[in-house]
């Protein structure tokens, strides 16, 4: 099922009777809302976002022909029930699988039992202290005075107006690329190299999660069949992706001089391919958003300064780890932009949500003030802050229980460390309102 990440303190001037018979789409005999989701498939998460929060329970069950899904903003049904309690009975599915397995294979994104545990099992060991002092204290450090920085320095100088997004999506993709894999695709280098296959993982990301959009999937299956269309572009993209995978896997088996089976190399192509999609956007997108954000909301880009200039110039792991008023910031930005906004599973037998509603068997079910002070609580002394965190079913950013984000100290490290190198020297400016 899908769960939506979306607040409940959205106001209105309306009364909600007023508003909900505005919002809710309108479900037919025989159709449901079939119409709605035709006309919405491409603002699925706009579209959606409002109708949990303007029904009683905050949770709204989207019928389309032969398809149920059960749209839910309550955290005690998702994560907290569908996550923790009974983690066993929602799996990813067989009816999940298939729409991402083109470009995903059997990784860990995309399997369930067996092959997702021994996945996230070798995979854990790579997150422990040890490996992230190393990566923030090397790859990003590097990555960040070596490059991106002077990348933005340049551009401030000569006042040409730079791409944010595009630059931090090259960043994260280069530090997952050496962290990962030990190669460098050089995207930072000063003449900014076209990132083909950056483009091409883009193009086959996008295309793959337009198929969960599609109100039927016979639409894409039969694209897919007769390679026209989205599914023919998608082909292409996922075909640039593997030859990139693949050519890594290849350089690491002349350095290894290690022979491994087409099946082991078939897994090895799933755990690249999925690997950076865990790197890329999940840190970009967030430092993206919260430098737009801090330019809408200005108030809150001091205390951050403030939190910045008291470390050195180059902090030290520590150092970024206490840096709790920016660590607020992001996870503030992510309660309102999270970058994996969309969960899905399908339900394995009948069960019934705190709620009360009833989930049937392989049934999919699917959850405005900036303000960091929200994630924190005062000392004692002025200015003085203590994080404090949410249990990750309230927020699930990262998701929660057996399926947490395994890299997600290491993501917030990164940020944190990116914030306080840009803001410490530049002031960001939109170019449109």
């Amino acid at each position: 099922f899908f769960f939506i990440h979306i607040t409940k303190n959205t106001k209105t001037k309306e009364s909600p009777s007023s508003t909900a018979s505005n919002i809710i789409p309108k479900s037919y005999p025989l159709v449901g809302s079939f119409f709605a989701a035709l006309a919405n498939r491409h603002r699925f998460i706009p579209w959606m976002t409002p109708i949990p929060q303007n029904t009683p329970s905050a949770t709204f069950v989207l019928k389309r022909l032969n398809s149920v899904q059960f749209v839910t903003a309550n955290p005690d049904n998702f994560p907290a029930h569908a996550q923790k309690t009974q983690f066993h009975n929602y799996p990813k599915g067989i009816d999940f699988q298939p729409i991402r397995f083109d470009l995903l294979g059997d990784g860990i994104f995309n399997s369930d039992g067996d092959k997702w545990k021994f996945q996230r099992q070798v995979s854990s060991h790579e997150f422990n202290t040890k490996s992230l002092r190393k990566f923030v204290e090397t790859v990003v450090e590097t990555e960040l005075s070596d490059r991106l920085i002077h990348i933005l320095s340049a551009a401030a100088a000569d006042k040409t107006v730079l791409d944010l997004q595009d630059m931090l999506q090259r960043f994260a993709f280069v530090n997952i690329c050496k962290t990962a894999f030990g190669y460098d695709p050089e995207y930072l280098s000063p003449s900014l190299p076209q990132a083909e296959f950056a483009r091409s993982f883009d193009d086959a990301v996008q295309t793959s999660a337009e198929r969960f959009r599609e109100p039927l999937r016979i639409f894409w299956k039969i694209q897919r069949l007769l390679n026209i269309g989205s599914q023919k572009r998608l082909q292409v993209a996922i075909c640039q992706v593997r030859e990139f995978a693949e050519n890594i896997i290849i350089e690491k088996k002349k350095e290894l001089k290690s022979n491994i089976s087409p099946d082991e190399s078939m897994h090895l192509l799933d755990i690249v391919i999925s690997f950076t999609l865990a790197g890329r956007d999940t840190t970009s997108a967030p430092l993206t958003w919260i430098f737009w954000l801090l330019f809408r909301n200005p108030e809150a880009e001091t205390p951050i300064l403030n939190e910045i200039r008291e470390k050195s110039d180059a902090p030290v792991f520590e150092d970024i780890k206490d840096m709790v008023f920016t660590h607020a910031s992001l996870c503030e930005s992510m309660r309102f932009y999270p970058p994996v906004p969309l969960d899905g599973k399908l339900a394995k037998k009948d069960d019934v949500w705190p709620d009360g509603k009833v989930i049937k068997k392989e049934t999919r079910n699917d959850w405005a003030e900036y303000k960091p002070r929200r994630w924190l609580k005062e000392d004692g002394d002025h200015d003085k802050w203590t994080f404090v965190g949410r249990d990750p079913y309230t927020y699930p950013v990262f998701h929660a229980g057996a399926r947490i984000c395994l890299g997600k100290e290491m993501a917030s490290l990164q940020m944190k460390r990116v914030v306080a190198a840009v803001l410490r020297r530049f002031k960001d400016e939109s170019t449109f309102q």
